[in-house]
């Protein structure tokens, strides 16, 4: 086999165009591949356990791909179901395919590969020494893994080659690499890891590699010493700035990348274009790992939240900000203890006041802190282990945001302007990232769960 091709979208339920899929269709593709989750809409997600996008959405974009592959006679691979491939969110992916089977009146045959992880196996694993943190990784314990609501380990290519080899026409997976979607069937039929890799790193974010993302799907061509990608999409076009640029995307080191089976060199990689919007890559290598390793992500409850939004445009009080604020933040704490009592302390709840328009992006960071603003946007969050706590300690915040006094003013006046009436807003339970850890296998396999199921 001298060339692979294949169809890469850009996220399920982000919008799948279907003009632009039925015309890359044209170029004959080996697979169609299109991820759908990431840890970029952050923790919720893999915490809950519920998706970032809408029922609706990711129905529309499977129904196009799957009806691409049956005519096509393809395989389609979707990765990261759900958003952060968690059990349930395969399941809840896997009851969208059923829906369309079941409307459309067609047959498939799918590979489900579930890559949850097991607390009792973990532990198991960590006792043994055979989970290892990554940089700047946060502390692990047998503790943290059994609060955890849910961890799951992002597959390589190896559970993907096992479902391609049974011949079915879905595969949809759990917590998967996004290039590994691209990378496993060419490595199964001997192409080089290097160029593979390579390649589902350009294409895994679907037209983010063009100079201006857009409706549309890119289009790989890949042989044994170089790789084509282009996009189909109106007004689309892929440069050697273009490609080499998302080859860097998300990389701690920008010439190399880890994946679960070894590290991806692109450091003599070459950019070359050999049309308006077509690029061509050569020179990508690839150095298996020892170990193998297997990425975990967890995520685990911190409380539950309240806030309030509002704004503040008083420029005696912008002037100020920081120290009012500070004031502010001491007068809800002499509040709730006043109020409260002894049952609630400060390390029972935590406050948080987030300023936009100043530094409400970039915190810290932000160079220009001393800069005052015309007007800022205020968040106030109270976090607590109730929902109860939460609203109390943020219905106690509101009324000395509202009128809490500085200097400059006589009499009575409105510092604080909320946004919503009621002012809080109930957001339910929180949680946050605990793992960035690798687990060490004793084969590629054993971290995850296949079956195989005829739907319609």
């Amino acid at each position: 086999m001298d060339e692979i091709r294949y169809i890469a979208g850009t996220l399920v339920g982000a919008g799948v165009d279907r003009a632009s899929l039925d015309e890359a269709l044209k170029e004959t593709p080996h697979f169609i591949a299109c991820d759908a989750g990431s840890t970029d809409p952050g923790p919720f997600s893999l915490g809950s356990g519920a998706p970032a996008f809408a029922h609706a959405a990711v129905k529309r974009d499977l129904a196009a791909l799957l009806d691409a592959g049956r005519r096509a006679g393809i395989p389609v691979l979707i990765g990261s179901a759900g958003t952060a491939g968690g059990d349930a969110q395969v399941d809840w992916t896997l009851d969208i395919v059923n829906e369309i089977v079941r409307e459309e009146g067609v047959k498939l045959r799918a590979a489900v590969i579930y890559a949850e992880q097991d607390k009792d196996v973990l532990v198991k694993l960590f006792q043994q020494g055979r989970i290892k943190p990554l940089d700047a990784a946060p502390h692990l314990d047998e503790d943290t893994i059994k609060r955890s609501s849910h961890i799951v380990g992002m597959m390589g290519v190896e559970p993907l080659q096992q479902a391609l080899a049974e011949g079915v026409d879905l595969i949809l997976t759990g917590r998967c690499s996004d290039s590994a979607l691209y990378a496993a069937l060419p490595i199964l039929k001997g192409f080089p890891e290097g160029l593979a890799w390579h390649a589902g790193k350009v294409v895994e974010c679907g037209t983010m590699a063009c100079v201006t993302a857009g409706k549309g799907v890119m289009f790989v061509r890949l042989h044994h010493d170089h790789f084509l990608v282009k996009p189909f999409g109106q007004g689309l076009r892929c440069t050697p700035q273009s490609v080499a640029a998302h080859s860097l995307y998300e990389n701690v080191d920008p010439f190399h990348f880890t994946e679960a089976s070894g590290t991806v060199d692109i450091s003599e990689a070459t950019y070359e274009a050999v049309d308006p919007i077509t690029v061509r890559v050569t020179n990508s290598s690839f150095q298996s790992a020892d170990p193998y390793t297997i990425k975990l992500e967890g995520a685990e409850l911190v409380g539950y939240q309240t806030i309030i939004i509002g704004g503040i445009r008083d420029p005696f009080l912008l002037r100020q900000l920081d120290n009012w604020l500070a004031k502010v933040r001491a007068y809800i704490e002499e509040t709730i203890a006043r109020v409260l009592g002894e049952q609630v302390t400060k390390e029972d709840y935590h406050l948080m006041f987030h300023v936009y328009g100043r530094d409400g992006v970039m915190g810290s960071l932000e160079p220009e802190r001393e800069v005052v603003p015309k007007e800022v946007g205020i968040v106030l969050e109270a976090t607590a282990a109730t929902q109860q706590l939460a609203t109390i300690i943020a219905q106690l915040s509101r009324q000395p945001l509202l009128h809490y006094p500085i200097a400059e003013w006589r009499g009575a006046t409105t510092s604080f302007a909320c946004l919503h009436n009621p002012a809080h807003t109930e957001r339910g339970p929180v949680y946050r990232f605990n793992f960035h850890h690798v687990a060490i296998p004793q084969s590629p396999l054993e971290m995850f769960r296949t079956k195989f199921v005829e739907i319609g």
